[in-house]
């Protein structure tokens, strides 16, 4: 068991980290920390005033496991001020959601929860992740429960089309069996792609995935540990707000997700990512 504690860090809010739809693995617990499973560790976060507590079992330095996932290296008081200038809905967005921090998430996790992700509700996606990562994953014991890391491509090796199945993933189980087998046959090396400087490259290996589309590729592209924060995912909700804000046609689902992409760059730049997530939360919790 390790622990370690946050002194007043800015920018840090467990609903707003947890519950803004970039992860699911964490639960809240009955007295409002956050539990959650990431590579080989479990963790209990909790918030005391201003300060936030992290207590679980941890495979490495947990100060530096805590550092590098919650992305605390990223000056997010900066962005938000860059954010909040360009126009009051930003600012407003930004004030609603200031906890927000992006997760520095496994790749390969990422790319198969979203794929998970895709046409389904949150409920049902952590369940469907929770029942593959029992089923392939390592046990570690924390605080009298039993919790399972992902399961890696190796572990996957050998799971039929049909056992994919059986946990529930309908249409989507030939996708993960697809995808396990691309990455393992280095038909796509996720190494490689965090050595490739451009976004545009990236997103174009990673379609090349099953059941990953351009939503999916950008959802991976942020969320991961890639860290690409030019992207813009664009869902139902972002498609509104969007319209809603700024481009206000009569009919949102005649908008293009390129006349989005292309607002989109052109007001938040290299913060697009940000801003999504800002914007999503918001419109999506208020």
């Amino acid at each position: 068991m390790k622990e370690y504690v946050l002194k007043s860090p800015k920018s840090f809010e467990l609903k707003d980290i947890f519950e803004c739809g970039q992860c699911f693995r964490w639960n809240e617990e009955p007295d409002g920390s956050y539990t959650g499973v990431f590579k080989e560790n479990v963790l209990n976060v909790k918030k005391d005033g201003q300060d936030v507590y992290f207590k679980g079992i941890c495979k490495d330095n947990i100060k530096e496991v805590v550092e590098e996932y919650f992305d605390l290296e990223r000056n997010y008081e900066e962005i938000k001020n860059t954010l909040s200038k360009i126009d009051k809905n930003m600012e407003k967005s930004v004030e609603y959601g200031s906890g927000i921090r992006i997760l520095n998430q496994d790749l390969w996790e990422t790319i198969i929860s979203f794929i998970i992700s895709a046409n389904n509700n949150i409920p049902r996606i952590k369940g469907i992740i929770e029942r593959l990562s029992k089923k392939y994953g390592n046990k570690i014991e924390f605080n009298g429960k039993d919790y399972y890391t992902f399961p890696t491509p190796k572990q996957l090796e050998n799971v039929t089309v049909e056992e994919f199945r059986q946990l529930g993933l309908g249409f989507r189980d030939i996708r993960l069996y697809e995808t396990t087998k691309m990455v393992l046959d280095k038909q796509i090396d996720l190494e490689k792609l965090y050595k490739e400087p451009n976004t545009e490259a990236v997103r174009e290996e990673l379609l090349k995935l099953s059941g990953v589309g351009p939503k999916v590729a950008d959802c991976i592209l942020l969320f991961s540990d890639l860290k690409r924060l030019d992207v813009f995912p664009i869902d139902v909700w972002v498609r509104r707000v969007m319209n809603d804000l700024y481009i206000k046609e009569a009919d949102e689902t005649k908008v293009s997700k390129k006349k989005i992409e292309n607002l989109a760059q052109e007001k938040f730049g290299n913060l697009a990512g940000l801003a999504q997530q800002y914007l999503f939360y918001w419109r999506r919790e208020a």
